[in-house]
């Protein structure tokens, strides 16, 4: 019977690394959103910024050159961000969840033994 009772303190260990599983996940998708508005706000104001510039200067038309500008100033803004959203995925990735006990299987084979 101390092994029903093992596996029972088990199963209520694994019910709350579950929950902490869960925690950690909401933790780490919170961040994700958080780091995806930054990035769209910092973009924004990058090529607002350049635009205006460009206007400035009276460069008004959309040339090849301003677009190839403002393609790069996008990709090298939004570089850190897409790193670290991989590196959050890739700990969502990571997190494991706990084997769960079947009582049924266990009370069965535990009662098999006592009979045999």
């Amino acid at each position: 019977m101390g092994q029903i009772a093992n596996e029972i303190e088990n199963m209520l260990s694994d019910r709350k690394a579950g929950k902490e599983l869960k925690k950690e996940r909401r933790i780490i998708l919170d961040q994700i959103a958080a780091d995806e508005a930054t990035k769209t706000n910092l973009v924004k104001k990058a090529l607002a910024a350049q635009r205006a510039k460009y206007g400035a200067a009276g460069m008004g038309g959309k040339g090849m050159t301003e677009e190839a500008v403002l393609k790069r100033m996008r990709e090298e803004t939004e570089q850190p961000f897409d790193e670290k959203r991989i590196a959050n995925m890739n700990k969502m990735s990571n997190l494991k969840k706990p084997k769960k006990t079947n009582l049924v299987k266990l009370f069965n084979s535990q009662f098999s033994k006592l009979i045999g």
